[in-house]
């Protein structure tokens, strides 16, 4: 690789480009709007506003899939999840697994679930 596309690729990933690319794609797909270059403008802004505090970031997940999710791992129906499957869920969602609040021992309810998995997904949106 030359030194010019190995500094480029590095900028990219310094910046987290390759990233955020992958997330705009992913809610261009989903949502497939007639106008998609409005669209990812849109979303950008919505990101700009999240981070000046001034809403919410764009997201893939609302509550009501948040819940199936966690009734889909709640299959005895106990109203928890042990730490392993929320671990699991979280990968599955692309969200990051570092700094847990949840011990080997606890068990994870759905508050908990859909509160930890707002603010991971918050967190991902904060860095652009």
């Amino acid at each position: 690789m030359a030194a010019g596309e190995r500094g480029g690729r590095d900028y990219l990933e310094r910046h987290g480009i390759p990233e955020l690319l992958r997330r705009l794609s992913a809610l261009l797909l989903y949502h497939q709007p007639e106008r998609p270059r409005q669209f990812l403008i849109q979303v950008l802004e919505t990101v700009k506003a999240g981070r000046q505090g001034e809403g919410t970031y764009p997201c893939l997940m609302d509550e009501s899939n948040l819940v199936a999710m966690f009734q889909m791992l709640d299959v005895a129906d106990l109203g928890y999840i042990t730490p392993a499957q929320y671990r699991e869920a979280l990968k599955t969602l692309g969200l990051s697994t570092d700094n847990l609040h949840v011990g080997d021992d606890e068990n994870v309810t759905l508050d908990t679930f859909k509160e930890e998995v707002k603010k991971r997904l918050l967190e991902i949106w904060a860095v652009y």
